[in-house]
């Protein structure tokens, strides 16, 4: 028997996940026109009968909200979810007619109101359908799709963490140093130079690298652990750390 799908999104959309990311989605879901409900912890399941149905809770959660879903009278069209490395087998017990899905959008969410229009979004789904319907619905909220296989889920996501909460933790230890030093107003101050070491990686990659670990200058490197040493021992074994992988990174090329 040919398997039901979604007609298109003029069906209406339960995004269950009433956090940053399921509010940026519900608020982008409707600011283009689609039906949309918002539903907390307290949803009721049986509301979801032949609708597409967006799980953006903790990956901790999905678990919990999926075993709620299956065990009720109501069968969603298709279901997804948005984490970055839950594989779709976590929604396999909701048995929906059009398959599963993820959608994790490549972008920070500071805020239930984010505007996810232009960001990458990873994509998966147990079959062309449900692919299709993941497809759609980035395009619809001006998203980019590109296809992540199954197997790489943790890695692709621990790339991502990577680039973004560590990148915020690693400005952070610095503008914190910075600060020990006497310097006021350090994220103000710093913000120009890691704005333009950003933009000349993206532009060069690993040429864009400066500095005295990049240059080979010893001494100043040395000058750096003591002082972090005296200053700031918790951040010596970050320092060091940081310094090697930058070192075996600039022994790739030529750098100033």
């Amino acid at each position: 028997m040919e398997q039901a799908r979604p007609k298109s999104f003029d069906d209406r959309v339960v995004v269950i996940g009433s956090g940053r990311l399921g509010g940026s989605v519900a608020r982008s879901l409707k600011a283009i026109g689609i039906e949309t409900e918002m539903a907390g912890r307290d949803f009721d399941p049986d509301s979801m009968q032949g609708t597409i149905v967006l799980l953006c809770v903790p990956d901790d959660e999905i678990g919990a909200v999926v075993s709620r879903i299956a065990e009720s009278s109501s069968v969603p069209a298709v279901i997804g979810h948005t984490s970055g490395a839950t594989g779709l087998e976590a929604l396999v017990p909701v048995e929906s007619p059009g398959g599963a899905f993820s959608l994790h959008p490549l972008q920070t969410v500071p805020d239930p109101a984010t505007d996810l229009a232009g960001a990458p979004a990873a994509i998966a789904a147990t079959d062309q359908g449900a692919l299709a319907v993941a497809r759609e619905l980035t395009d619809r909220l001006g998203m980019v799709p590109f296809e992540v296989d199954e197997e790489a889920r943790a890695l692709y996501h621990a790339a991502a963490s990577i680039a973004s909460n560590f990148l915020v933790t690693l400005e952070q230890e610095a503008a914190e140093l910075m600060e020990r030093s006497g310097v006021e107003e350090p994220r103000e101050i710093l913000a120009p130079l890691v704005r333009r070491s950003l933009e000349n990686w993206v532009e060069r990659g690993p040429e864009a690298l400066t500095g005295p670990v990049a240059r080979g200058d010893t001494e100043t490197v040395e000058r750096h652990r003591a002082a972090i040493a005296e200053r700031a021992p918790d951040l010596l074994e970050l320092y060091e750390v940081l310094a090697r992988y930058t070192a075996r990174l600039s022994s790739r090329g030529a750098v100033r």
